[in-house]
């Protein structure tokens, strides 16, 4: 007689065992990263198009080169994003161990992680917020483009539309794992998950979350480094 592991979370199709041998929930998450992975390679490659198959572009280290508290002319290229990285990256690590206690049933511990993971989805947006104000006290928005190519030439506004679009996505999608974050350490200190023997809702969230923070990876290749 076969028995499986995950038992307490296993859900049924029609009576028998998920094709895949994967539990329903975590096989509809997948199916979702997926489909927005899908959304966000359509956004990247058409702005890949664009960026390659114009004469002039502007140079990201004369665009991104401030940061708060600095002088009016700071010159910082990427120091700024790279600490946004770092802290998205850091909540990943916080996310896993979230996942791993909750594998081991440490309530403490998942609380613990998932406010840290928290606080580095806010972070990460306030970040963000802040550079988005930046760049648009500097006449930079949707339809509007202060920055030159990088040969001198007048840029269009390519760039800014791609920008805001792509990264405001993105911070979409953040946000919407910061609430989900929250809802699960509410789930977690209200014992939601002691009740049903198992945090496998925790693991479907971190799942979300890794996708965000892969995701920024290509973002802040195509925008910052390119």
């Amino acid at each position: 007689m076969t028995t499986t592991t995950t038992a307490p979370a296993d859900k049924l199709w029609g009576g028998g065992k998920s094709p895949f041998n994967v539990e329903y929930g975590k096989l509809m998450m997948w199916y979702f990263l997926m489909s927005d992975a899908f959304t966000f390679g359509a956004f990247l490659i058409s702005y890949g198009t664009i960026r390659f198959s114009s004469v002039g572009w502007p140079d990201p280290n004369k665009v991104f080169k401030s940061y708060p508290f600095a002088a009016e002319h700071a010159n910082a290229p990427l120091v700024f994003v790279s600490i946004m990285t770092f802290i998205l990256i850091v909540s990943s690590v916080t996310m896993v161990m979230a996942v791993q206690a909750g594998h081991q049933m440490r309530k403490k511990a998942v609380v613990t992680n998932l406010i840290l993971t928290i606080i580095g989805g806010i972070a990460f947006l306030s970040c963000q917020a802040w550079e988005w104000h930046h760049l648009f006290t500097e006449g930079a928005w949707w339809g509007r483009n202060p920055f030159p190519n990088a040969d001198g030439s007048i840029a269009s506004t390519n760039f800014t539309n791609y920008f805001f679009t792509i990264t405001g996505f993105h911070g979409f999608h953040v946000f919407s794992g910061v609430i989900i974050n929250i809802v699960m350490l509410i789930m977690t200190l209200t014992n939601q998950f002691e009740k049903r023997g198992h945090y496998l809702m925790i693991e479907k969230a971190g799942l979300y979350w890794h996708f965000v923070d892969l995701v920024w990876v290509f973002v802040f290749t195509c925008f910052y480094l390119i």
